[in-house]
């Protein structure tokens, strides 16, 4: 945003810690109100580096770790002890510190962290908010500094967009499908596609499992309503326990009013409830899409592991170019350490890859930006879930499976290759490749969703996210019916499957700078899945 400091030898200067001002925003000098104001902060530490290593191996083998050696996996207790006395006295409220020590969340006023840290702040202007932001790195004074990696939410303008697009077609301007509930209900095969027309077509129908004993985590900003849940088992045939509310536990991470409901929460317990009907669902809603409150609720699962065991998959449907977050340090390094420490307790997360193609615009939905890929689908411990086009006929028979046009996908900047990635289709080079995988995830043959008590018809990968959630705890339920214990990361399991009947090679479309063609394609990944054949292969 602007030129940095030239810090002295008596402080350690941060520069993980901001980034480039977003496309279209307006920057001005702050007014002394808005120094006034508080901010939340957060200070990251780096976990010790060999446990870490350590994980990194297990979970590229598709291992679980054992609960010793992911707690072998902190900060230094000194380094952290340091930091929270220094925020203490010098006008920072410490909220809470995560349990592997490498988070500490603190607010204080504007004034003061431009004070303390030794930065600039300026009020920013995006899509028609204000923010108190950051224009140049912070720092802390050397004993203090030296243990911490990143201080985050300096620039609270910088947020990860949702995934998910409402059919906008002639039937209704608003930008939704509006069905009467008999359409609704009897459009096999027609969109908006009920849950059976995707269990259909992905081999997930017959099957003797439901995802019992298991938990679908939700990862969001809010909650949906009750009713629209209750009403859309209700339109997909569902009774007795899969239809209870009870079903569904609402986590207010940060006890704060969360916004209302707009359909992305919505959409994700829906489906991921749909296609695993037999298992529970629990929804962190982080308050915003800010990565201090994402980063807070992602603590919070890793703190709920060992009360719930059943919690193998969790599903996020958010993103943003990787070229908007300034590097591989800061929130993605924060980031990356919690789902790092999520893959080796053997907790797989789907990640949409994003609705705008080989080139996102930081919007959300726009393709005009520069050739690259989503955070946080790019993170080499994640599943990357991309997006195709499904069409069914009138009996709900697969027609065709294509590429979506806005599937993201791509070559991550940030990271390198994993071991794993490798087989039929896979380019050679090294750098992470986008995505792994990929489900339905056109809005014009999208599925229904019902929200504030209306029929939507809604895609996005956002949709294929959840879905592949949803699959992920019928395969845990196969393996523990077995005898045998849940699934590790899958990654490094799916990848030897490419080309099998585990997957519906997708061969067409494309997705801008990339073209789907036979085995992995950074557009769809290694395809669709067949549930029963993975069941059979992986169990």
């Amino acid at each position: 945003m602007a030129a940095r400091k030239i810090f002295s030898d008596s402080v350690v200067p941060l520069p993980e810690s901001d980034g480039p001002a977003p496309n279209g925003a307006i920057v001005q000098s702050a007014t002394q109100r808005e120094l006034d104001d508080s901010l939340d902060v957060l200070f990251t530490l780096s976990l010790d580096p060999a446990a870490t290593a350590k994980l990194e191996a297990r979970v590229a083998a598709g291992e679980v770790a054992t609960p010793e050696e992911i707690a072998a996996a902190t900060a230094p207790d000194d380094a952290r002890a340091k930091l929270t006395q220094w925020l203490e006295s010098h006008g920072f409220s410490v909220a809470k510190t995560s349990a592997d020590g490498t988070s500490v969340y603190a607010s204080s006023t504007v004034s003061n962290i431009a004070k303390q840290l030794q930065v600039d702040m300026a009020k920013v202007t995006k899509d028609g908010v204000t923010y108190s932001a950051a224009r140049t790195a912070p720092s802390l004074p050397s004993d203090v500094g030296e243990g911490v990696r990143a201080i985050l939410g300096l620039q609270p303008f910088r947020q990860l967009n949702k995934h998910f697009r409402k059919y906008v077609g002639p039937t209704d301007v608003s930008g939704s499908r509006a069905l009467t509930a008999a359409a609704a209900a009897a459009a096999t095969g027609t969109p908006p596609y009920l849950v059976d027309d995707l269990r259909d077509a992905y081999g997930a129908q017959g099957l003797s499992v439901t995802g019992d004993g298991q938990i679908i985590a939700i990862l969001i900003d809010t909650v949906p309503l009750t009713k629209d849940l209750k009403a859309f088992w209700a339109r997909n045939g569902f009774t007795g326990t899969s239809a209870s509310p009870k079903r569904v536990t609402k986590v207010n991470v940060g006890g704060t009013t969360l916004p209302p409901p707009e359909g992305e929460e919505t959409l994700d317990v829906q489906w991921s409830s749909g296609i695993a009907p037999g298992a529970k669902i629990r929804v962190y809603a982080a308050g915003s899409l800010r990565f201090v409150d994402l980063d807070q609720a992602l603590d919070r699962i890793i703190t709920d592991l060992p009360r719930y065991p059943g919690l193998r998959q969790l599903s996020i449907s958010l993103g943003l170019g990787e070229t908007f977050l300034g590097g591989p340090g800061g929130e993605v390094a924060a980031q990356h350490q919690k789902f790092l420490k999520l893959a080796a307790a053997g907790v797989n997360v789907f990640v949409s890859s994003g609705d705008a193609g080989s080139n996102p615009d930081g919007s959300g939905h726009g393709s005009s930006g520069p050739l690259q890929v989503e955070y946080e689908a790019s993170d080499p411990v994640v599943i990357g879930v991309g997006g195709t086009t499904l069409d069914l006929s009138s009996a709900g028979a697969v027609t065709s499976e294509t590429a979506w046009p806005g599937s993201g996908g791509g070559i991550s900047a940030l990271f390198p290759r994993p071991a794993w990635q490798t087989g039929a289709g896979v380019p050679a080079g090294d750098k992470r490749l986008v995505p792994d995988v990929s489900a339905a995830a056109d809005p014009n043959t999208g599925a229904l969703v019902i929200l504030h008590g209306h029929d939507n018809q809604i895609g996005g990968t956002s949709w294929s996210a959840p879905v592949w959630a949803g699959i992920c705890a019928l395969l845990n339920e196969a393996r523990t019916t077995a005898g045998k214990q849940a699934h590790g990361y899958l990654a490094p399991l799916l990848y030897p499957l490419a080309g099998t009947d585990c997957f519906r090679d997708i061969t067409s479309g494309s997705n801008g700078a990339y073209q789907s063609a036979a085995g992995y394609d950074p557009v769809t990944g290694l395809g669709s899945p067949h549930v029963g054949n993975l069941i059979n292969r992986l169990t």
